[in-house]
């Protein structure tokens, strides 16, 4: 139900990825690979099998981002799933971030772990970085979203773009989909993330 041009991101745990991926594909859509990454309130909150640690180190959390990147083909980087703490330790992300950037993909922090000092280290590893502005749909609401996204809009209009992230709820599909196609005949452009990623 989504333009072509809008981003999708798989977890590596989910059913029937190949035939979702190649589902997308054929539609047009870019795709990446979200990796299940340690957030401040870890294990309480836990993301699942195979997530990227700071006590797990370089080794275990390498052979997790391959696993992960394993599950999927046709994807052109990473997104995090939660990660706060991980994306904060150096020691911890730097060679996840190396990894990524030597096999020519990218990373997208989703705008909910990191910042700066992500963007740096991404940088001074040679990996194509993109941060998520805002993340649109924290409460499942049409109305909630439609906000986000004109908060999305006025961000793009300001510094002559803007990220947005969601989760696939269906109210978040059917919403995205009527202001993408309104969007576009105001002037905006769609593009995936990998067209922003420096």
């Amino acid at each position: 139900d989504l333009p072509p041009e809008i981003t999708f991101a798989f977890a590596p745990q989910g059913f029937s990825l190949n035939r979702w991926m190649r589902e997308a594909r054929s539609k047009g859509h870019e795709l990446l690979v979200q990796v299940p990454m340690e957030p401040y309130d870890y294990p309480r909150n836990d993301p699942g099998p195979q997530t990227l640690t700071v006590a797990a180190g370089e080794e275990a959390n390498l052979e997790n981002l391959r696993w992960a990147l394993g599950q999927v083909t046709n994807y052109t980087g990473i997104v995090n799933y939660q990660g706060g703490h991980f994306v904060t330790d150096s020691d911890a992300v730097g060679p996840v971030l190396r990894e990524v950037g030597e096999r020519g993909l990218l990373f997208m922090n989703d705008g909910t772990a990191g910042g700066a000092g992500l963007a740096a280290l991404a940088h001074a590893y040679d990996t194509p970085y993109v941060t998520g502005d805002v993340v649109i749909d924290v409460t499942q609401d049409p109305s909630a979203i439609n906000a986000r996204l004109k908060e999305l809009e006025e961000i793009a209009e300001a510094n002559g773009y803007a990220i947005g992230s969601g989760s696939a709820f269906e109210v978040t599909v059917e919403t995205v989909a009527a202001w993408a196609n309104a969007a576009k005949k105001r002037g905006f452009e769609i593009v995936g993330v990998s067209a922003l990623a420096r």
